[in-house]
């Protein structure tokens, strides 16, 4: 069977020009991931993996949508492999039932992974640079008119702390920074 991985960074963003290679490719079947792909913890990716079977092959749109560096994409193409399963990337041409595609796999991934590094890094600069001229002021801030109330509800404990997180629409991090914040400018 032929399986296509398609992988959008978030649920914002389309899969519809990967979807369209799949079907070009007559796949059997497809995993859509929207998430990041920082790491192999990805639900539609575990998923796949566990569905391929001996004979099998993984078809993606390109190596940086199916890992985001080296350690991972060669980690995830080793379990194919133990599971005589092939892989191919269509923007890179590597189709790992040769040797030269098994070779080309590497290379491509280690340029994938430095082209991400350069990325960030132009990223930081780039930041550092605003910062210093003044112009960059981070993320905005949550601010919620309610904090307070619902902090002194949270703190009676007439509400628990994921529903204080839900009403004010803060994630559990943001939440516990801002119940510091707040004991630190009254003094509790």
């Amino acid at each position: 069977m032929k399986i296509g991985y398609v992988r959008v960074s978030s649920m914002e963003q389309n899969t519809a020009r990967q979807e369209v290679l799949m079907q070009e490719l007559n796949v059997n079947e497809i995993y859509i991931d929207k998430v990041s792909g920082k790491n192999t913890n990805r639900p539609e990716l575990q998923k796949m993996l566990g569905y391929v079977r001996k004979g099998d092959t993984v078809i993606v749109e390109s190596i940086s949508r199916f890992a985001r560096n080296t350690k991972d994409l060669l980690d995830l193409t080793e379990t194919l492999k133990q599971k005589e399963v092939e892989f191919i990337s269509k923007k890179e041409n590597i189709d790992t039932s040769t040797p030269t595609g098994k070779f080309m796999l590497t290379v491509f991934g280690a340029v994938a992974e430095l082209e991400r590094e350069y990325i960030l890094q132009r990223q930081a600069e780039g930041i550092a640079i605003a910062k210093k001229e003044g112009r960059y002021k981070g993320r905005k801030k949550i601010e919620s008119e309610k904090f307070e109330k619902i902090y002194r509800e949270w703190k009676s404990e007439n509400i628990t702390a994921v529903r204080a997180m839900e009403l004010l629409g803060m994630k559990r991090n943001t939440f516990y920074r801002r119940v510091a914040e707040y004991k630190a400018k009254k003094g509790e």
